[in-house]
């Protein structure tokens, strides 16, 4: 293969790279479409941000094992004290407040709990011997690298970032080798609060799309809008679509937040299925790289590593189909590599470079057997 790609261009993951980049020229088409034409108004920051954070996943891929062990527990408490610093002098937006503001840098400490956690309890499991996995004793520390971060996010309030950490988490910790029934047993006392969650947890405006996602047609006009337009845009789009720029229901507006979490319902509308078929297709093929990637790893921290990090880009795809589409309530997670937002493709531009990362290392260090 040398003799006719060189050999820095071969060891590159094309399989991810040319599936992630037709996700990001895509998404600057319906990013450009959903500001009725403007390219500048959307679609060139997305790009920037790309590259920028491009960057940045080909940085972190070049971490060695021991470095990223190393600052693995300081970088997540740091990450926490952030979070709290949010509590005392966050700002405030969209009736949340989840930000810090330096001069001209804005972060959300948040978005980047995210892989924290995944990196955290990767760490943990990966120096736990095999025999003390499967202990209350052991569970503890793991739970609460989870349930700390969760508490801070719960309080700004967001539901959908304490979910997708739980979830991201919880990946890691059943892929470490939990026994089911520690999760079965979480999950039915999961079902069993739920009324009390509702009732006491959730702030009233969450209640009212955990009501509307039951029944959408209660109030069409109010909580059920953003759902019923969404729906009416996806299933207008039909078969190929309506064409580039045509579609009516962002263009007149009907369809809130088209360039953030319902930009899936802009491109179906302007796509058609055909277009949907190629955004699920270019997942599919990321995801698919990402589970691979933790196969072939050759210990337990990079296996479980590479399982989050892909855990977590699969959370912020599948709940964001699933919101747009009526199937799951609306919590403000946008749509990987297509939605307009710094904060969103930070994250999964530092999940990428982990698993460029564990790619790279996989490389040197060839699998050679099953590590337990």
């Amino acid at each position: 293969m040398s003799g006719i790609v060189p050999d820095p261009v071969a060891r590159q993951p094309w399989q991810m790279l040319f599936p992630l980049f037709a996700l990001i020229m895509f998404g600057a088409l319906v990013l450009t479409s959903a500001a009725a034409g403007d390219f500048d108004a959307y679609a060139r920051s997305h790009l920037l941000r790309f590259a920028i954070l491009f960057v940045m996943a080909v940085v972190i891929s070049r971490f060695s094992k021991e470095f990223v062990s190393f600052f693995t527990y300081p970088a997540y408490l740091v990450i926490l004290l952030l979070l709290m610093a949010v509590e005392i002098v966050g700002q405030v937006g969209g009736g949340s407040q989840r930000w810090l503001e330096v001069g001209p840098i804005r972060i959300q400490p948040s978005e980047l709990m995210k892989p924290a956690v995944v990196v955290a309890l990767a760490n943990y499991y990966g120096s736990l011997p095999v025999g003390m996995i499967p202990n209350w004793r052991a569970l503890m520390p793991a739970a609460g690298i989870i349930l700390a971060p969760m508490a801070f996010v719960l309080l700004q309030p967001d539901l959908g970032t304490s979910l997708a950490i739980a979830f991201g988490g919880g990946v890691v910790m059943f892929l470490a080798g939990l026994p089911l029934r520690w999760f079965v047993f979480a999950g039915i006392a999961g079902v069993a609060s739920l009324p009390l969650a509702f009732f006491f947890a959730l702030q009233p405006y969450q209640q009212d799309r955990v009501t509307t996602f039951l029944d959408p047609e209660s109030d069409p006009l109010g909580e059920g809008y953003q759902i019923t337009q969404s729906k009416i845009a996806i299933g207008s789009g039909g078969i190929f679509g309506k064409g580039f720029n045509e579609g009516s229901q962002s263009h007149l507006r009907y369809l809130p937040e088209p360039h953030t979490d319902f930009v899936f319902a802009t491109m179906a509308e302007e796509w058609g299925f055909v277009g949907g078929l190629f955004v699920l297709g270019a997942f599919a093929m990321i995801l698919r790289w990402g589970l691979s990637v933790a196969r072939n790893a050759n210990d337990r921290f990079s296996k479980l590593l590479a399982a989050g990090m892909t855990a977590t880009i699969f959370f912020y795809v599948a709940i964001n189909l699933l919101m747009v589409m009526g199937f799951a309530p609306v919590v403000g997670i946008p749509l990987p590599f297509i939605s307009h937002g710094g904060s969103s493709m930070m994250t999964n531009m530092i999940c990428i470079g982990v698993l460029m990362m564990v790619y790279r290392w996989n490389q040197k260090a060839p699998r050679t057997g099953l590590i337990t």
